[in-house]
């Protein structure tokens, strides 16, 4: 199954991931993030998303603080998954920014 998350990982708009890669990727932001941080994101990373997904502007920009603060945490793994918590960092950032809900499809 394939997710497609609007204001993507890229400038030009939506990017898709697989589900396999964004519930790998919330296996490491669980072992990192303060058990604050985590019940933020979890729905999202749990590897229980089910249908379409719509975080409000609001939400998205406490997603992205989450997953900033799991970026720098020097046990997250570098490489691919610094750089995807990154990536979804910065597209729920650009949702937060723009006043738009975040959307995963």
């Amino acid at each position: 199954m394939s997710v497609t998350i609007s204001h993507g990982t890229n400038k030009y708009g939506e990017e898709a991931f697989s589900a396999n890669t964004i519930a790998n990727l919330g296996q490491h932001l669980a072992h990192v993030l303060s058990a604050k941080d985590w019940r933020t994101i979890a729905f999202l990373f749990n590897g229980q998303l089910r249908g379409p997904v719509t975080v409000p502007p609001r939400k998205a920009g406490q997603v992205s603080a989450a997953l900033g603060r799991a970026v720098g945490h020097p046990l997250m793994p570098r490489g691919v998954w610094t750089e995807y918590a990154r990536s979804f960092a910065n597209a729920a950032q650009r949702a937060a920014t723009a006043r738009q809900p975040w959307e995963w499809s």
